[in-house]
């Protein structure tokens, strides 16, 4: 099997490569109930520690970039509640806490969760933290311009790994909400 992007030696799809994702997103790729069939989520195996976007893109190509989204936590605070989400954007892009995030969650401060919370929240590593698999509850907040590509290059839940995603699939996912500008 050759990856729709990219040039990697070992490329399965998602659900012939369950051994290798962390359990909530092999739980979410075995009840994978999307638009896009699930053989459509492509797995690639990676080294661990080029797992972030800038030492991957140096070892796997730059072509790649303008390809890879990052999936990042939020907190939404207000009165005392706080709300966790997840971001999705492009991995050139800035995710708009401040404006956009706060706005969408209610909240009157958002920022970024801290490592424990976002890794203790969704059972994934850092670094490798992919929106297939977060908790059903959670906001899912996806830039369009992520929703809106071919394929989108993530994380698969650990440093070990990516997940090669058609771009609409991201809108299927439980709470997703697709959004313009969310990536500055």
């Amino acid at each position: 099997m050759r990856a729709p992007l990219g040039d990697f030696d070992v490329v399965r799809s998602a659900p012939e490569a369950l051994d290798l994702l962390v359990a909530p997103v092999a739980a979410a790729v075995r009840g994978w109930s999307g638009a896009v069939p699930a053989d459509e989520l492509i797995h690639v195996d990676t080294e661990p520690e080029w797992a972030d976007t800038a030492t991957f893109v140096e070892h796997y190509g730059p072509e790649l970039f303008s390809q890879s989204a990052n999936c990042v936590i939020v907190a939404g605070k207000r009165g005392g509640e706080t709300t966790l989400a997840a971001c999705l954007v492009l991995s050139a892009a800035r995710v708009d806490v401040n404006g956009v995030v706060r706005r969408q969650l209610g909240a009157r401060k958002a920022s970024f969760a801290p490592m424990d919370t976002a890794v203790g929240e969704t059972g994934m590593e850092y670094g490798g933290i992919t929106p297939i698999g977060l908790p059903d509850t959670w906001p899912l907040l996806v830039d369009a311009a992520v929703a809106d590509l071919p394929y989108v290059l993530v994380g698969s839940g650990s440093r070990r790994g990516k997940l090669i995603v058609p771009g609409k699939a991201f809108a299927g996912l439980p709470n997703a909400t697709v959004i313009e500008g969310l990536g500055v």
